[in-house]
């Protein structure tokens, strides 16, 4: 049975640190392209992060460039997101996802984070607050 499961969210104050895990069972994440994903209330889903089959450095979008980052551990096949920094716009469920591809497309606006993705996790919420 295909699964992810994310977890290591909480609440925390503004400028705190957490960091969250997505572990897949059923298949090798090293032989997928992952995403971080996020939810705020109200709002629609956000790229967080991604990153390729073969990359080797992820990208992210700018809401959270410089404080954010993305790792894998293969041997545990599991990826990470450290968040530093952390402010109440962060608050929202963060989703980790795995598929084909991921894509950073750089506009005026900005950067996004979007690509395919097959398999999605259940949510960790996030809540960044005094």
């Amino acid at each position: 049975q295909v699964q992810l499961v994310e977890s290591g969210g909480g609440l925390v104050q503004p400028g705190g640190s957490l960091r969250l895990s997505c572990t897949a069972s059923g298949f090798t994440l090293d032989s997928s392209a992952i995403g971080w994903f996020r939810r705020a209330p109200g709002k629609e889903r956000e790229g967080v992060s991604c990153v390729g089959r073969s990359d080797s450095s992820p990208g992210y979008a700018d809401s959270v460039k410089g404080r954010f980052t993305m790792s894998r551990d293969n041997a545990k096949n599991t990826v990470y997101l450290q968040m530093d920094g952390l402010e109440p716009t962060d608050t929202g469920v963060y989703y980790c996802a795995a598929g084909q591809f991921c894509s950073v497309v750089t506009t005026e606006a900005g950067s996004t984070i979007q690509g395919s993705y097959r398999y999605w996790g259940q949510g960790a919420q996030v809540t960044v607050s005094p």
